[in-house]
């Protein structure tokens, strides 16, 4: 573990945003380092790019008869944001309290790692043909990856798939990801005028566009905070023992502040929908003038049922908001980006082995759980691989703040994450074919 921690700490230093705004150097000497990493384990490696970022792609056989693993993980990072808002260079890979800090150090280069240490567990002996996978935008949606898997998706083809990008259930209570939600994004456009005027000659009779917009996403859920768009597809979720305590202090919820909606809490947030306004485009407090605005706009983020199609969703949401425009504003609905949800039929010998490997690594049996966020790719590796048992693990704990100021990875569980692996490729060696 000292020299997988030492290599982490490596890759963690690269800043691999993938985003245009940001220097691209840095995916590409990422993509390098994870391609050498591998190597280095004796594997077949290649970076591809089919118009995107660049994604590492390693083989290396099994014995005769063996199955093949694919594993899954990425390369690029989310932007750090606000170096003020971190406690440590986001960057510089810090250690506090048993947790490492930086951006990338658990989304997802400790997945990445944690398939280097199942490899170098086995010391150049695997008991099943291993080919990694390692993409180079997955923060940025993927868009490549239908092109990977057109032109390079028999290199990929494996009898199980692990795709390390998700979390477990808490420290010392590992969990396979069973369902995940699907997503859509649409960006609301409001219009009452054709020019700004005067609040004070005008104000009273005419509609400001920004309150229109206000009203018109009003209209989304329900006084109780359901969401209120007819059509949508909803889920029920595992019945595992969460309570609003803990979402309180997972989440950061402030005292006095309810929650929304009604149903169990995992229900709400891992198989029902939830739409949540993500940006507004309007005057700034600061430079504002007392002025009708005659255009405003909102980003909203949609999230869907495991199961519900993501074009469907869009088509209901925009009937609902183009039928619910406030006095006859005249209301545009563009779709910004889509994906859709999975739900795993977790039942058989891989998963029974996979199963039994967290319960090796950790003493405890694991849990299966849904996740509230969309992982798109998880369901176009289960169409392009329907015979693949799908196998969504992660190195996340509900405390490592990914995407946000001061991500970190618990060492702890980490260490256990690559036993986990590990053991997870010696039991499908041994079970017969």
């Amino acid at each position: 573990m000292p020299a997988v921690r030492a290599d982490l700490e490596a890759l963690t230093r690269i800043p691999s945003v993938s985003l245009d705004a940001f220097d691209q150097a840095h995916v590409e000497a990422s993509a390098e380092a994870t391609a050498a990493l591998l190597r280095a384990e004796g594997l077949e490696v290649e970076i591809v790019r089919e118009g995107g970022r660049p994604a590492v792609i390693g083989h290396v056989d099994g014995p005769p008869g063996s199955r093949t693993v694919m594993l899954y993980a990425h390369h690029d990072v989310q932007p750090p944001g606000d170096d003020a808002l971190w406690d440590s260079a986001p960057f510089e890979p810090t250690e506090r309290e048993g947790r490492l800090y930086g951006r990338g150090a658990a989304d997802d280069k400790a997945g990445i790692m944690a398939h280097v240490a199942a490899l170098r567990a086995h010391a150049g002996s695997l008991p099943v043909g291993v080919t990694v996978f390692v993409e180079g935008e997955e923060e940025i949606g993927s868009d490549s990856l239908p092109t990977i898997l057109e032109r390079h998706g028999e290199k990929l083809r494996a009898d199980a798939i692990v795709l390390a990008d998700s979390t477990n259930w808490a420290i010392g209570e590992p969990a396979l990801t069973t369902t995940l939600r699907g997503m859509i994004r649409v960006v609301v456009t409001v219009t009452t005028l054709d020019h700004g005027i005067h609040s004070g000659m005008f104000g009273g009779a005419v509609p400001d566009a920004i309150t229109a917009l206000v009203r018109l996403l009003a209209t989304l859920h329900d006084a109780d905070g359901n969401v209120a768009v007819a059509g949508l597809k909803e889920g029920v979720a595992a019945d595992l023992e969460f309570s609003e305590d803990r979402l309180r202090e997972e989440s950061g919820l402030l005292d006095g502040v309810s929650t929304i909606g009604s149903g169990s809490l995992l229900s709400r947030i891992w198989t029902k929908p939830s739409i949540t306004t993500i940006g507004i485009d309007a005057p700034s407090v600061a430079t504002s003038s007392n002025t009708l605005v005659p255009s405003a706009a909102a980003k909203v983020s949609i999230r869907l049922a495991p199961d519900e199609d993501d074009l469907h969703a869009f088509e209901v949401v925009k009937a609902h908001l183009l039928e619910h425009a406030p006095w006859g504003a005249r209301v545009e609905v563009h779709l910004d980006d889509r994906g859709l949800g999975f739900s795993a039929d977790a039942q058989g010998p891989v998963y029974d082995e996979a199963r039994a490997a967290f319960a090796d690594a950790w003493g405890v049996e694991p849990v299966d759980i849904g996740v509230g966020g969309s992982i798109p790719f998880v369901a176009a590796f289960a169409e392009r691989f329907p015979e693949a048992a799908i196998l969504v693990t992660g190195v996340e704990d509900p405390d490592a703040r990914a995407h946000g100021a001061n991500e970190s990875l618990h060492l702890g569980e980490f260490e256990k994450v690559c036993v986990a692996e590990a053991v997870l490729l010696a039991r499908l060696g041994a079970l017969p074919r």
